[in-house]
């Protein structure tokens, strides 16, 4: 045991039904329940009646038809909260929060200054009762699980004290759902075999354990059938989750009802997000059906964030990926949660090729001269890739700002030449270096600083010719081919235009392809260096 213990888990009853019947005397004594469509809480009146929390409101009104409904006050349940852990943290600093009305409190080092551990949650039940108003049911144990088992045997308004050479005598006898993490699946695996306490549970060897559940929950099934959860209280530990939901009732529901309802929650999440410096990295949408089974769709966005359009997004993808299901069984509860929150300073950043859609080239590239124009901003300015699913996350000005483009390196000025060119913008390029009745011929365009160009022109001129090309021509076609009369940067230079112009001797004496080589020729002069 890494525990010294004492542990105390408290727990208040009936949340939100017993707020209501704290707020108004004529409701208590009577059954309540929290919410419309999907039952939030109810009071041990409607519990004692067959109402269960997250039971339809129709089938629950069938069940306990004298029941009061409330609408839920979720501000109030806030501030009630808030003040049952004020109290927590005036009995020990070491408190540790485990839901909106739950927490584990170690007193182990309180013995001297404040008495025996079922003193201490003696004193803790009657000071939540007199300022806040409020019954709450504590479990005292050496362990975080026993105190939970013993909190939950003891509601409601009880506490149960669990000494540490009767812990195995407690837990024993009770069922296997008693144990933390045993659900439907596990419960219905365990039974199949006809394990049905605890008991039976431990006298399971943990190899079996670990082949029928695996090797994570055997273990934990182990350890915790025979009393031993080395896990301590854990105080002011940070929330790695946080998340909304609001039921839907019977009623069908449009898509347009869905996306407005799921666009509240994603508002209220990332303003609490935003409050509480946190960003998120996964979003998980958690669906009820008619049927009253459940169902959840996640997504792991590319970095941590806290806006919410990104959020939003996701969330919007993910209920359209459930759209069938939701068609056929019927919706009513839509809930999204956010996961793996970490602190806004500790941002994993993607590269640039990791973006779903492509960076817009900024509007001073457009500006920069031809020859500093590189074939990857040729190509980003003059292609796209396909529409992706969901726009790339935004950065937020204020953690990431945008370098300014560097300043390209203006050349020397030299004496103008009849050569000579205005220097020609990125959204020139392609017009200047492909002749206009190459451009509007069949066939694909050519890539401004491609080295097809060489090859596309010298095919298309022998292609125009009527008689077959001489073996020369052949051969000099594979010479310019295989050589590379542009530069890096888009122009010729004096080598490649010399080869040009001796292969283009070698093409044959016609007139009429002489002609068109000489106003090819002088073109390519135009943009020699």
């Amino acid at each position: 045991m890494t525990n010294e213990g004492p542990i105390l888990h408290a727990d208040l009853d009936a949340f939100y039904a017993s707020v209501e019947q704290r707020d108004a005397p004529r409701l208590r004594g009577r059954p309540v329940i929290v919410g419309g469509g999907v039952v939030l809480a109810a009071s041990y009146e409607a519990k004692a009646l067959g109402v269960r929390t997250a039971m339809g409101g129709a089938q629950a009104r069938r069940l306990c038809p004298q029941a009061v409904v409330v609408p839920p006050r979720m501000p109030v349940y806030s501030a009630a909260s808030k003040a049952v852990f004020e109290v927590f943290r005036r009995t020990t600093p070491v408190v540790e929060g485990v839901s909106i009305d739950e927490a584990f409190l170690d007193v182990g080092g309180l013995r001297r200054i404040a008495g025996r551990p079922s003193e201490i949650a003696t004193r803790l039940r009657a000071e939540v009762l007199a300022q806040v108003g409020l019954p709450i049911t504590v479990g005292v144990a050496r362990t975080k699980f026993l105190a939970k088992v013993a909190s939950a045997v003891a509601k409601p308004d009880g506490l149960l004290v669990v000494p540490p050479e009767g812990e195995l005598e407690f837990l024993h006898p009770l069922p296997v759902e008693r144990l933390w993490g045993v659900g439907k699946v596990t419960s219905a695996k365990l039974r199949a075999l006809g394990v049905t306490t605890v008991r039976e549970v431990a006298l399971l060897p943990e190899v079996d354990l670990v082949s029928l559940l695996g090797p994570g929950a055997g273990r934990h099934l182990h350890l915790l059938a025979h009393g031993r959860d080395p896990r301590a209280v854990q105080p002011a530990r940070r929330r790695r989750s946080m998340g909304a939901q609001r039921a839907l009732g019977r009623r069908r529901r449009s898509r347009a009802e869905l996306d407005e309802i799921l666009m509240s929650i994603v508002d209220r999440l990332s303003r609490r997000l935003r409050a509480a410096s946190r960003v998120c990295r996964t979003v998980v949408l958690r669906l009820r059906f008619a049927d009253f089974t459940r169902a959840t769709r996640s997504r792991k966005l590319g970095e941590c964030t806290d806006h919410t359009a990104t959020l939003l997004a996701a969330a919007c993808a993910l209920l359209s990926a459930a759209e069938p299901t939701i068609h056929d069984r019927g919706l009513t509860l839509l809930g999204l949660s956010l996961t793996n929150l970490d602190s806004p300073h500790a941002v994993q950043l993607t590269l640039p090729f990791d973006t779903l859609q492509p960076t817009p080239l900024p509007p001073s590239a457009d500006a920069l001269p031809a020859r500093a124009a590189t074939p990857a901003s040729a190509r980003s300015a003059t292609t796209s890739p396909p529409a992706a699913v969901l726009p790339p996350s935004p950065v937020p000005p204020s953690r990431h700002v945008a370098q300014p483009p560097r300043p390209v390196a203006q050349p020397s000025p030299v004496a103008p030449t009849r050569h000579a060119a205005p220097p020609a913008s990125s959204a020139e390029l392609t017009r200047l270096v492909v002749p206009p009745r190459f451009a509007e011929s069949s066939g694909p365009v050519v890539s401004a600083t491609s080295a097809e160009l060489t090859r596309q022109l010298l095919r298309r001129s022998l292609l125009s010719r009527r008689r077959p090309a001489s073996r020369g021509a052949l051969l000099s076609r594979h010479t310019l081919c295989r050589r590379r009369p542009l530069s890096r940067r888009g122009t010729l230079t004096r080598r490649g235009l010399r080869r040009r112009r001796r292969g283009l001797r070698r093409l044959g004496p016609l007139r009429r392809g002489m002609l068109r080589r000489r106003r090819l020729l002088s073109r390519d002069s135009s943009r020699c260096r």
